[in-house]
């Protein structure tokens, strides 16, 4: 199985320009969050914070968007505070971009 959720891997988009270079840390993904007129109360939308539900719902897709940890260097830990990235917006997803 490949992880996902704790994955640490670097944003290079530029919707959230002050993650962009930055290491960050996927604690989230939230599945179909970017098909039209999907809302989070939809039936399609699922919040998925465990790897393995993950795989069984068929992982990441160009449709999800990855809640994203930055990682804060003077502190040496990575931020409570995430950004809702969009999956080919991450190095590990950047394959997904060339689908559309």
């Amino acid at each position: 199985m490949k992880k996902v959720i704790g994955k640490v891997t670097t944003y290079h988009g530029t919707e959230h320009s002050y993650l962009t270079g930055y290491k960050v840390r996927i604690a989230a993904v939230m599945r179909n969050s970017m098909k039209p007129g999907i809302e989070d109360d939809d039936p399609d939308y699922d919040y998925i914070r465990d790897n393995d539900y993950l795989q069984r719902t068929g992982g990441v897709t160009i449709f999800d968007r990855l809640d994203v940890q930055p990682w804060l260097e003077k502190e040496g830990r990575f931020s409570f505070v995430t950004s809702d990235a969009r999956a080919q917006d991450l190095t590990c997803f950047k394959h997904l971009a060339k689908g559309q």
